[in-house]
């Protein structure tokens, strides 16, 4: 039997280097936008009088300490495979995630008794200025820009970090237009609408973090991957010379990338040579196009996959 040899023409998925370097640049360009916004907003938030702005200054402030998460968690990812993880330390992006997620959920949380407690004694309310406005307007453009170019990055290398990182800028573009409303209702006589827009800002803040918390910690307990990309990976491994089926296909989530075992048939009469050649070749293939990190393969002889696990009768020897 002719070996079958590896197809490297094939599009290959992002490396781990350069998505640590596109996610370190996008989330700079996250950090120097939110400096700016903190200031901004709450520094005019308080000499304007509008509680609702003070409140997405703290979100933009939030997204901060985000960012310096996503930080330091893309950092230690990049670490090398060691004795006590031997798959890496790409589960810091997850953990990251995790911490993003609860983040936003405790922010949200506090903006919501701040504008309860505020709309409990309304006559206090006082009226808001003009400048306001115009700082959350900004910051409705500059968080919108900002989010379109972090999912972009986010979409293009695959990291599922940097895409909670961007929907947590698209959460305060939403605030931001909530919040600009309801400096306008201020604005126009109607002074409850200031802290009221404060209370759907923590709300959407705090419903964004559940999200993302929920997600990241079902990722941390092995969750698997869509049926889609599954169905993907097993054309690959169909694809390859010499796999004549595909059954038992497993799998699990090490940050954005993927550790998985699949069992493939092979004709009954190869020799454990060719049926290992075209195991380690299916290998290279998925690990090639696909964000797999490892895949362990297991031989079954062709339209025999019931019988993959069946005992073996060995005969000693004299």
């Amino acid at each position: 039997m002719k070996l079958p040899q590896l197809d490297s023409s094939e599009d290959t998925p992002y490396t781990a280097a350069e998505r640590a370097a596109a996610a370190s640049r996008s989330t700079w360009v996250s950090v120097v936008v939110n400096v700016l916004l903190t200031v901004l907003q709450i520094t005019v938030g308080i000499f304007a009088k509008s509680q609702a702005l003070i409140a997405d200054g703290i979100h933009s402030l939030s997204d901060l300490v985000a960012d310096f998460v996503v930080l330091v968690a893309n950092h230690f990812s990049q670490k090398d495979a060691d004795d006590d993880h031997p798959y890496g330390h790409h589960r810091y992006e997850t953990a990251a995630s995790l911490v993003l997620g609860l983040l936003l959920l405790l922010v949200g949380l506090g903006m919501l008794w701040s504008a309860a407690h505020k709309l409990e004694s309304p006559e206090l309310i006082p009226e808001v200025h003009s400048m306001a406005l115009w700082v959350a307007l900004a910051a409705l453009v500059a968080k919108e820009m900002l989010f379109r170019y972090m999912l972009a990055v986010a979409t293009r290398v695959k990291s599922s970090m940097l895409v909670a990182n961007a929907w947590h800028a698209r959460s305060d573009a939403a605030s931001s237009l909530v919040v600009g409303l309801g400096i306008m209702g201020n604005l126009l006589g109607y002074p409850l609408l200031d802290p009221i827009a404060a209370l759907i800002v923590g709300f959407m803040v705090g419903k964004m973090g559940w999200t993302f918390a929920w997600d990241a910690m079902h990722d941390l307990m092995d969750r698997g991957i869509d049926e889609s990309e599954i169905q993907a990976i097993r054309q690959t491994l169909l694809e390859t010379e010499g796999v004549s089926g595909v059954h038992n296909i497993r799998t699990r989530k090490m940050g954005d990338l993927i550790v998985m075992d699949a069992h493939i048939e092979v004709e009954a009469t190869l020799t454990v040579e060719q049926g290992h050649h075209i195991a380690v070749l299916a290998r290279e293939r998925v690990l090639l196009n696909h964000r797999v990190l490892d895949l362990m393969t297991h031989i079954d002889p062709w339209k025999r996959p019931d019988h993959d696990h069946d005992p073996v009768n060995i005969i000693p020897t004299p």
